[in-house]
C-alpha cells in the first residue's frame, strides 16, 4: 500500500510518454487513480502519526483530487459552468488543510498549543502580505484578466512556503522534515510553473508537465511513513515577530487607502486574514490569562469557606518578618463532637460561620485563612498588646452559640498566639502553643 500511488505513478508516467495527447483512461481515470491510491497509503500510514495530522492531510489531498476530477472531466467532456467552479473551489480548500497539517506531521511528542498555532498563522500571513505587496505586485497585474482564483492560489502558495520556512526553524530538521518539504516545494513549483503558462497562454492538458503535481503529493504522503522527531522541545516564534506581522498589515490598508491603486487589491485578502487572526488570538489570550487568574485563585482559597488557604498563608509568611505583629493557629473545641452528633453538614456550616465571626472581629488588612478541618491561621499586624486584645476577642467571639437548622451548636476555640519578634519557624512555634492551650483547658 505504501508504494502503491509510486507504482501507477512510474506507470503513467511511462504511458504518457508514449501517447501523444490527452487521453481519457490516461489523464482521466489513471491520473486521479494515483491520488486516490496516495489518500488510501495516508490512511494506512504507521500509528506513531498524529491522527489529526492524517486526517487534515487527507482532507487536503481529497480536496485536490475533487478538483482535478472536475478539471480533467472538463477537457472530455461539456460541463456547466458550475463545474469549473467546483474545480476551483476544491483546489482552494487543499490550503486551509495543508496549513493545518503541516505543524502537526513535524513533531509526535508535542500538542502544539491553540496560541502557537495561530502565532504561526499570524507570522505566515503577515509575510505573505508583505511579499505579496512588493513581490507579486510587480509580476501580477490586476488588468490581465486573472480570475480571482488566479490570483488566490499564489497567495496560499506562498502562505505554504513561508509556513514550512517557520516549521525549518522551529522543528527538528530530519528525514521526514526533508521529504515532507521536498513534496510541497515540487508541488507548489508547478504551481507557479502552471500559472504562469496560464498567463502566457502556453498550458497544455494532457502532458507530463501535469504529472509535476502528482510527485509532489506522494512525496507528502510518504513522509509520514518515516518517523517524526522525538523531541519535546519547540521554539516558539519571537513575539517580537508576531507584532511585526500585526503591525505590515493595518499599514498596507493604510496605504491603500491614502495612495489607491499603489498596490493590487488582491492584497487585501491576506491582510484581513492577518487582522482577523490577531482578534482570535487576543480573545484567545485574555480567555487564557482569565482561565489562570482563576486557577491561581483557586488554588489558594478554601472551597467551604472561601478564605485563604494554607498555600496562602505559609506564601504571606514569608514575607511577614519584617514587620511588627503576630502569627494566631485557631483550632476549635468541641468540633469533632458535632460532626459526630449534628453530621457534616451541620459542621460545614459551623465552620462557615465561624470564618465569618472571625472576620468580623480582625482589623483591615489582617489575613484569616483555613489550613484544614476545624484549624484556622490568623495574620495581623500591631504590638504585641494589640494582638493579644484581638486574640481575647476571637475567643469570645465564638462563646455563644451558633444556630444551625433551629439547633444550637456550642464550640470554643484554642488559640496559639506567637509575636512575630521570636523568630525562627513562626508556624511551627504557633502550633506548638496552640496545643498547649488545648491540653491546659482539656485537663
Amino acid at each position: 500500500m505504501r508504494w502503491g500511488a509510486l507504482g501507477i505513478f512510474l506507470i503513467h508516467v511511462g504511458v504518457r510518454l508514449a501517447l501523444d495527447g490527452p487521453q481519457i483512461w490516461v489523464d482521466l481515470v489513471g491520473y486521479n487513480l494515483i491520488a486516490i491510491v496516495a489518500c488510501v497509503a495516508l490512511f494506512n500510514s504507521p500509528r506513531h502519526n498524529d491522527p489529526l495530522a492524517i486526517a487534515f492531510l487527507v482532507c487536503a489531498i481529497a480536496s485536490w483530487t475533487c478538483g482535478s476530477l472536475f478539471s480533467s472531466l472538463n477537457q472530455f467532456y461539456v460541463l456547466p459552468v458550475s463545474g469549473e467552479y467546483l474545480a476551483n473551489i476544491s483546489y482552494t480548500l487543499f490550503y486551509p488543510f495543508a496549513l493545518l497539517a503541516i505543524p502537526r506531521i513535524l513533531n509526535r511528542r508535542k500538542s502544539l498549543s491553540v496560541t502557537e498555532m495561530l502565532d504561526a498563522a499570524i507570522f505566515g500571513l503577515g509575510l505573505t502580505s508583505i511579499a505579496t505587496a512588493l513581490i507579486f505586485s510587480q509580476v501580477i497585474s490586476v488588468g490581465s484578466g486573472q480570475s480571482f482564483f488566479e490570483l488566490f492560489y499564489p497567495i496560499c502558495d506562498l502562505a505554504l512556503l513561508i509556513t514550512l520556512a517557520i516549521a525549518s526553524i522551529t522543528q527538528i530538521i530530519n528525514r521526514r522534515f526533508l521529504l515532507l518539504a521536498l513534496g510541497f516545494f515540487i508541488y507548489l513549483l508547478f504551481d507557479y510553473l502552471y500559472l504562469w503558462d496560464r498567463f502566457q497562454g502556453s498550458y497544455q492538458f494532457g502532458t507530463i508537465f501535469d504529472n509535476g503535481w502528482l510527485l509532489g503529493i506522494i512525496l507528502i504522503s510518504q513522509s509520514l511513513w518515516l518517523s517524526p522527531a522525538i523531541t519535546r522541545e519547540f521554539l516558539p516564534i519571537h513575539p517580537a515577530f508576531i507584532a511585526l506581522s500585526i503591525f505590515i498589515s493595518p499599514s498596507l490598508l493604510a496605504m491603500m487607502a491614502l495612495r489607491p491603486g499603489i498596490f493590487p487589491s488582491y492584497i487585501v485578502f491576506p491582510t484581513i486574514a492577518t487582522l482577523f487572526l490577531a482578534f482570535i488570538r487576543m480573545t484567545v489570550s485574555l480567555r487564557q490569562a482569565s482561565a489562570l487568574t482563576d486557577e491561581k485563585t483557586l488554588a489558594r482559597t478554601d472551597e467551604l469557606t472561601g478564605l485563604p488557604n494554607r498555600r496562602k498563608l505559609i506564601a504571606a509568611l514569608s514575607e511577614f518578618s519584617e514587620v511588627e505583629g503576630a502569627l494566631m493557629l485557631l483550632d476549635l473545641n468541641g468540633f469533632k463532637q458535632v460532626n459526630d452528633r449534628s453530621g457534616h453538614r451541620a459542621g460545614d456550616q459551623v465552620l462557615t460561620q465561624v470564618a465569618a465571626r472571625f472576620a468580623r472581629v480582625l482589623p483591615e488588612g489582617a489575613l484569616l485563612a483555613r489550613l484544614g478541618g476545624d484549624e484556622f491561621g490568623i495574620l495581623l499586624t500591631g504590638s504585641k498588646i494589640a494582638t493579644h486584645e484581638i486574640a481575647q476577642a476571637l475567643q469570645a467571639c465564638v462563646s455563644y452559640p451558633f444556630l444551625i437548622d433551629g439547633e444550637k451548636i456550642s464550640v470554643g476555640v484554642s488559640i496559639g498566639h506567637v509575636d512575630n519578634s521570636e523568630g525562627g519557624d513562626l508556624l511551627a512555634k504557633a502550633d506548638a502553643a496552640m496545643y498547649r492551650v488545648k491540653r491546659s483547658i482539656n485537663s
